[in-house]
């Protein structure tokens, strides 16, 4: 009876140690949150990467909307946007502040940054652009807005050479908007400079302020993109056609000014942003026709 009680309890002594020892020999588990994230290569978009975006200032809303989408696709990309008149991020980049991708609302403001260029702008030699990278990324166009109550009547381009209007707002001419605008009012016949000595006109620095003085009503109308006056929902009374000035392409391109090693990334989004669905829509969904 004692020799079973005894072989009981060295069974029992046994089982017990041979569970400790299981235990003990194999590695605890941590919780996923506190697993340690796997090394991935910037390449494959999984390591922290800060692309700095300079951008048309027209491009706000639609480039706001499509980070928070692409967050989605690369949650390891933080996207920092500079929206501004094309000539004054053209000015920033060539005096050094750094830019990943830049998007103009006009081909100089980028030709004046291209070594490649061969319209004859880029007098100074600049080098500043991947000129492979470059691509015509979207159009938009130029149309004459008023305000909701538009108390002076204007419908038509035509108008800003009557007695109806008493202030034009426009973008100044090194802005692309400004530049687009004085081409309409030169194809119609109608003095600036006569508008100017009359009191009748006054500028902005960007297609944004001309949109805030025509939704504010501090003037009679103003000449903008279609997409602003979508984005700011402003009353459109008429759209330049072919023959009043020249056709408005945005070019886009990674940027040599950029962080180093992030050129890849840098090509991502902007291929992102010309064949993604999702990204298409939102562009297309303020009147820009994406081209590539």
């Amino acid at each position: 009876m004692k020799k079973m009680l005894s072989l009981a309890l060295a069974l029992s002594l046994g089982v017990s140690l041979t569970a400790c020892g299981g235990t003990a020999s194999q590695p605890s588990q941590a919780p996923a949150s506190q697993q340690p994230s796997p090394t991935i290569s910037a390449e494959s978009g999984g390591e922290a990467v800060e692309l700095t975006v300079f951008a048309a200032a027209s491009m706000e809303a639609t480039l706001t909307e499509i980070a928070d989408l692409y967050k989605e696709v690369e949650p390891n990309v933080t996207l920092t946007f500079t929206f501004d008149s094309s000539g004054t991020l053209k000015t920033q980049i060539e005096e050094g502040a750094p830019c990943d991708i830049f998007i103009s609302a006009a081909q100089k403001q980028m030709n004046q940054l291209d070594s490649a260029d061969t319209t004859g702008t880029n007098e100074g030699g600049l080098d500043f652009v991947y000129s492979d990278t470059r691509i015509n990324l979207v159009e938009n166009k130029v149309v004459l807005a008023v305000p909701d109550d538009n108390l002076k009547d204007i419908q038509s381009f035509q108008d800003l050479a009557t007695d109806k209007l008493s202030l034009l707002c426009l973008g100044n001419d090194d802005v692309p908007v400004g530049a687009y605008s004085l081409q309409i009012l030169d194809t119609l016949g109608i003095d600036i400079a006569g508008l100017e000595a009359d009191g009748k006109v006054t500028y902005a620095s960007n297609v944004s302020e001309v949109a805030n003085q025509v939704k504010e009503g501090a003037v009679d109308c103003g000449i903008i993109y279609a997409t602003d006056a979508f984005t700011y929902k402003l009353n459109v009374v008429d759209q330049a056609t072919a023959d009043m000035c020249d056709q408005v392409i945005y070019p886009a391109a990674v940027m040599k000014s950029g962080t180093e090693g992030s050129k890849d990334a840098a090509q991502a989004f902007l291929d992102y942003l010309h064949t993604d669905a999702d990204a298409v829509a939102v562009l297309e969904g303020v009147g820009f026709t994406v081209l590539n």
